[in-house]
């Protein structure tokens, strides 16, 4: 319940939006970009629709993987992976050369999920290749920020 309880936190801080313009070290103007900016400088597509919305990627994915919970969240192209055990991980998702990736940095040093490569995504599963070791894992999407129904958390965490 407590697991549960963590990731559905996760879940709401993470669909938080926040208008960090600070300094970046990447100066990249792509990823400061508004919404509604009306993307001239790109090639074509929605103005106000994020790449990784297009791609299907965007949103709260959760899994249940060697018996932790796991959540991935992407946003924009950002992305973030938390399981239970304090596996904290970073990076980002999005097309690169016609496939869609995931590239995460986690605090701890695993490098189980520092790749992955999208095999397939609908509105309700993902289903992602990790080149770390881990293989195939699939997520479920929540929606409204609630956990999907079905996932197995009674011995988690523990």
């Amino acid at each position: 319940m407590l697991v549960a309880a963590g990731l559905a936190g996760a879940l709401m801080l993470t669909g938080c939006s926040s208008d960090d313009s600070g300094p970046s070290g990447s100066g990249s103007a792509e990823t400061t970009a508004s919404p509604g900016s009306s993307g001239t400088g790109g090639t074509g597509g929605d103005s106000g629709t994020s790449p990784t919305a297009k791609t299907g990627l965007e949103g709260s994915w959760l899994a249940t993987t060697g018996g932790k919970a796991v959540a991935l969240v992407i946003t924009g192209k950002q992305a973030g992976l938390f399981a239970t055990g304090g596996t904290v991980c970073t990076g980002t998702a999005g097309e690169e050369a016609g496939m869609r990736m995931i590239h995460l940095t986690c605090t701890d040093g695993n490098k189980q999920r520092a790749t992955g490569m999208v095999d397939s995504v609908n509105g309700t599963t993902l289903k992602v290749t990790w080149s770390g070791g881990l293989g195939k894992e699939s997520y479920t999407k929540a929606q409204g920020g609630k956990l999907p129904s079905g996932l197995p958390t009674a011995n988690l965490g523990s």
